[in-house]
Protein backbone atom coordinates (compact mmCIF):
# COMPACT_ATOMS: atom_id res chain seq x y z
CA UNK A 1 0.00 0.00 0.00
CA UNK A 2 1.63 3.61 -0.94
CA UNK A 3 2.44 6.46 1.70
CA UNK A 4 0.14 9.23 0.55
CA UNK A 5 1.83 12.34 0.69
CA UNK A 6 0.41 14.01 -2.61
CA UNK A 7 3.16 13.90 -4.27
CA UNK A 8 1.20 11.20 -6.78
CA UNK A 9 -1.28 13.96 -7.49
CA UNK A 10 1.33 16.16 -8.74
CA UNK A 11 1.51 18.71 -5.18
CA UNK A 12 4.49 21.03 -4.73
CA UNK A 13 6.45 20.33 -2.12
CA UNK A 14 5.02 23.29 -0.35
CA UNK A 15 1.32 22.07 -0.36
CA UNK A 16 2.79 18.63 0.26
CA UNK A 17 4.45 20.35 3.76
CA UNK A 18 0.56 22.09 4.44
CA UNK A 19 -0.91 18.86 4.13
CA UNK A 20 1.08 17.23 6.31
CA UNK A 21 0.90 19.95 9.31
CA UNK A 22 -2.59 19.79 8.15
CA UNK A 23 -3.50 16.06 8.88
CA UNK A 24 -1.21 16.53 12.22
CA UNK A 25 -4.05 19.79 13.85
CA UNK A 26 -7.04 17.37 12.73
CA UNK A 27 -5.85 14.90 14.58
CA UNK A 28 -4.59 16.64 17.89
CA UNK A 29 -7.78 18.84 17.93
CA UNK A 30 -9.93 15.38 17.02
CA UNK A 31 -9.07 14.75 20.33
CA UNK A 32 -11.18 17.57 22.06
CA UNK A 33 -13.81 17.33 19.36
CA UNK A 34 -15.43 15.24 16.85
CA UNK A 35 -14.32 16.45 13.46
CA UNK A 36 -13.99 13.36 11.89
CA UNK A 37 -14.30 9.58 12.25
CA UNK A 38 -11.63 9.27 10.01
CA UNK A 39 -8.07 9.34 11.57
CA UNK A 40 -5.92 7.00 9.79
CA UNK A 41 -3.25 8.93 7.81
CA UNK A 42 -3.34 7.12 4.88
CA UNK A 43 -7.44 7.41 4.66
CA UNK A 44 -7.62 10.86 5.66
CA UNK A 45 -5.15 11.44 2.26
CA UNK A 46 -7.55 9.80 0.06
CA UNK A 47 -10.87 10.21 1.84
CA UNK A 48 -10.80 14.10 2.87
CA UNK A 49 -7.91 15.31 1.10
CA UNK A 50 -8.08 13.91 -2.41
CA UNK A 51 -11.59 13.70 -2.10
CA UNK A 52 -11.62 17.37 -1.28
CA UNK A 53 -9.65 18.82 -3.91
CA UNK A 54 -10.77 16.26 -7.47
CA UNK A 55 -13.13 18.98 -8.32
CA UNK A 56 -9.67 20.71 -9.68
CA UNK A 57 -10.11 18.38 -13.08
CA UNK A 58 -13.89 19.58 -13.40
CA UNK A 59 -13.90 21.69 -16.48
CA UNK A 60 -16.24 23.94 -15.30
CA UNK A 61 -14.14 24.63 -12.37
CA UNK A 62 -11.18 25.13 -14.52
CA UNK A 63 -12.74 27.78 -16.27
CA UNK A 64 -13.59 29.62 -12.88
CA UNK A 65 -10.68 29.69 -11.33
CA UNK A 66 -8.94 30.77 -14.68
CA UNK A 67 -8.00 34.01 -13.21
CA UNK A 68 -8.61 33.65 -9.43
CA UNK A 69 -12.19 33.15 -8.52
CA UNK A 70 -13.99 33.71 -5.28
CA UNK A 71 -15.09 30.46 -3.27
CA UNK A 72 -17.66 29.44 -0.32
CA UNK A 73 -17.59 26.45 1.71
CA UNK A 74 -20.99 26.18 3.13
CA UNK A 75 -20.87 24.42 6.27
CA UNK A 76 -17.29 23.29 5.34
CA UNK A 77 -17.15 21.44 8.77
CA UNK A 78 -13.22 20.38 9.73
CA UNK A 79 -12.48 22.12 6.34
CA UNK A 80 -13.36 20.41 3.70
CA UNK A 81 -12.94 20.66 0.77
CA UNK A 82 -12.61 24.62 1.27
CA UNK A 83 -9.02 24.31 3.21
CA UNK A 84 -7.69 21.67 1.22
CA UNK A 85 -8.32 23.35 -2.12
CA UNK A 86 -7.05 27.06 -0.95
CA UNK A 87 -3.87 24.90 -0.16
CA UNK A 88 -3.64 23.91 -3.94
CA UNK A 89 -5.36 27.03 -5.13
CA UNK A 90 -3.53 29.63 -3.62
CA UNK A 91 -4.47 32.62 -6.10
CA UNK A 92 -8.32 31.76 -5.13
CA UNK A 93 -10.13 33.39 -2.36
CA UNK A 94 -11.51 31.28 0.20
CA UNK A 95 -14.84 31.27 2.86
CA UNK A 96 -15.14 29.06 5.10
CA UNK A 97 -18.80 29.22 6.83
CA UNK A 98 -19.71 26.96 9.70
CA UNK A 99 -22.48 27.08 12.37
CA UNK A 100 -20.67 25.82 14.91
CA UNK A 101 -18.29 28.10 17.36
CA UNK A 102 -15.49 25.04 18.25
CA UNK A 103 -14.87 24.21 14.56
CA UNK A 104 -14.34 28.03 13.62
CA UNK A 105 -11.48 28.18 16.08
CA UNK A 106 -10.02 24.89 14.25
CA UNK A 107 -10.29 26.47 11.02
CA UNK A 108 -8.41 30.04 11.94
CA UNK A 109 -5.65 27.63 13.58
CA UNK A 110 -5.02 25.80 10.53
CA UNK A 111 -5.26 28.88 8.25
CA UNK A 112 -2.74 30.61 10.23
CA UNK A 113 -0.46 27.75 11.03
CA UNK A 114 -0.48 26.56 7.33
CA UNK A 115 -0.13 31.07 6.23
CA UNK A 116 -3.28 31.00 4.29
CA UNK A 117 -3.50 34.66 3.30
CA UNK A 118 -6.25 33.22 1.04
CA UNK A 119 -8.46 31.76 3.71
CA UNK A 120 -11.48 33.86 5.63
CA UNK A 121 -14.08 31.67 8.46
CA UNK A 122 -16.84 33.15 9.20
CA UNK A 123 -18.78 32.10 11.46
CA UNK A 124 -22.83 31.98 10.64
CA UNK A 125 -25.73 28.93 9.59
CA UNK A 126 -25.97 29.01 5.96
CA UNK A 127 -29.36 30.70 5.93
CA UNK A 128 -27.93 33.71 7.84
CA UNK A 129 -24.85 34.14 5.78
CA UNK A 130 -26.84 34.23 2.52
CA UNK A 131 -28.15 37.01 3.60
CA UNK A 132 -25.11 38.85 4.54
CA UNK A 133 -23.68 42.19 2.26
CA UNK A 134 -20.86 40.85 0.85
CA UNK A 135 -21.77 37.02 0.72
CA UNK A 136 -25.11 36.71 -0.91
CA UNK A 137 -24.95 36.47 -4.49
CA UNK A 138 -21.36 37.40 -4.60
CA UNK A 139 -19.33 33.50 -5.04
CA UNK A 140 -17.66 32.51 -8.37
CA UNK A 141 -18.34 28.60 -7.14
CA UNK A 142 -20.08 27.64 -4.09
CA UNK A 143 -19.14 24.40 -2.24
CA UNK A 144 -20.74 22.02 0.16
CA UNK A 145 -19.80 18.09 1.30
CA UNK A 146 -21.91 15.82 2.97
CA UNK A 147 -24.24 18.55 4.83
CA UNK A 148 -27.52 17.82 3.36
CA UNK A 149 -30.22 15.84 0.97
CA UNK A 150 -29.99 17.51 -2.88
CA UNK A 151 -32.81 19.86 -2.68
CA UNK A 152 -31.83 21.22 1.20
CA UNK A 153 -28.89 22.03 -0.16
CA UNK A 154 -29.96 23.65 -3.05
CA UNK A 155 -31.18 26.29 -0.56
CA UNK A 156 -28.34 26.33 1.02
CA UNK A 157 -25.80 27.09 -1.26
CA UNK A 158 -27.36 28.73 -4.61
CA UNK A 159 -27.86 32.08 -3.05
CA UNK A 160 -24.89 32.49 -2.32
CA UNK A 161 -23.59 32.23 -6.31
CA UNK A 162 -23.46 35.03 -8.34
CA UNK A 163 -25.43 34.22 -11.97
CA UNK A 164 -22.81 33.01 -14.22
CA UNK A 165 -21.23 31.20 -10.76
CA UNK A 166 -21.80 27.26 -9.62
CA UNK A 167 -22.27 25.23 -7.02
CA UNK A 168 -20.10 21.61 -6.75
CA UNK A 169 -22.06 19.90 -4.45
CA UNK A 170 -20.01 16.73 -3.08
CA UNK A 171 -22.20 13.50 -2.93
CA UNK A 172 -22.17 9.99 -2.78
CA UNK A 173 -23.95 7.32 -5.29
CA UNK A 174 -27.13 7.65 -3.23
CA UNK A 175 -27.81 10.80 -5.12
CA UNK A 176 -30.14 9.21 -7.23
CA UNK A 177 -32.48 9.04 -4.91
CA UNK A 178 -32.61 13.04 -4.22
CA UNK A 179 -32.65 14.03 -7.89
CA UNK A 180 -35.42 14.86 -8.57
CA UNK A 181 -36.44 17.10 -6.00
CA UNK A 182 -32.92 18.41 -5.84
CA UNK A 183 -33.62 19.60 -9.98
CA UNK A 184 -36.90 20.63 -8.86
CA UNK A 185 -34.80 22.77 -5.75
CA UNK A 186 -32.34 24.55 -8.34
CA UNK A 187 -34.35 25.24 -10.67
CA UNK A 188 -37.02 27.51 -7.84
CA UNK A 189 -33.79 29.03 -6.87
CA UNK A 190 -32.14 30.12 -10.03
CA UNK A 191 -29.57 27.27 -11.01
CA UNK A 192 -30.37 25.11 -14.03
CA UNK A 193 -30.30 21.53 -15.35
CA UNK A 194 -28.19 20.01 -12.72
CA UNK A 195 -25.38 17.94 -14.03
CA UNK A 196 -23.10 14.88 -11.97
CA UNK A 197 -19.49 13.72 -12.64
CA UNK A 198 -18.60 10.62 -10.77
CA UNK A 199 -15.16 8.96 -9.09
CA UNK A 200 -14.07 6.11 -7.39
CA UNK A 201 -11.38 7.18 -5.32
CA UNK A 202 -8.05 5.67 -5.26
CA UNK A 203 -7.49 2.32 -4.11
CA UNK A 204 -11.40 1.34 -4.45
CA UNK A 205 -11.97 3.24 -0.84
CA UNK A 206 -15.42 4.61 -2.30
CA UNK A 207 -17.54 6.14 -5.06
CA UNK A 208 -18.10 9.81 -5.26
CA UNK A 209 -20.48 11.85 -6.91
CA UNK A 210 -19.87 15.97 -7.55
CA UNK A 211 -23.17 17.42 -8.67
CA UNK A 212 -22.38 20.83 -10.84
CA UNK A 213 -25.22 23.86 -10.73
CA UNK A 214 -24.51 26.31 -12.85
CA UNK A 215 -26.88 29.67 -11.60
CA UNK A 216 -28.27 31.00 -14.85
CA UNK A 217 -31.06 33.62 -12.57
CA UNK A 218 -31.00 35.64 -9.32
CA UNK A 219 -32.33 33.57 -6.45
CA UNK A 220 -35.90 35.13 -5.49
CA UNK A 221 -35.16 37.71 -2.30
CA UNK A 222 -37.70 34.97 -0.36
CA UNK A 223 -34.71 32.65 -0.11
CA UNK A 224 -33.00 30.99 2.07
CA UNK A 225 -36.05 31.11 4.30
CA UNK A 226 -35.40 31.24 8.22
CA UNK A 227 -33.33 28.95 9.77
CA UNK A 228 -34.33 25.54 10.24
CA UNK A 229 -36.82 26.07 7.65
CA UNK A 230 -35.05 24.35 4.72
CA UNK A 231 -34.48 20.65 6.79
CA UNK A 232 -38.21 20.98 8.21
CA UNK A 233 -39.93 22.29 4.88
CA UNK A 234 -37.46 21.02 2.16
CA UNK A 235 -38.38 22.53 -1.79
CA UNK A 236 -40.06 19.50 -4.06
CA UNK A 237 -40.07 18.72 -7.24
CA UNK A 238 -43.28 19.80 -8.98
Amino acid sequence: MPEWDGSEWGWSEQARTRFARYYELLVEWNGRMNLTNIVDRHEVYVKHFYDSVWVREVPEWQRLMRNGGRVVDVGTGAGFPGMALAILEPECEFVLLDALQKRIGFLETVANELGLGNVRVVHARAEDGARQSGLRASFDAVLSRAVARLNVLMEYTLPFAKVGGTVFAYKGPGVEEEWQDGQGAAKVLGGSVPVRVDRTLPEQMGERVLVVVPKVMQTPKTFPRKAGTPQKQPLKAK
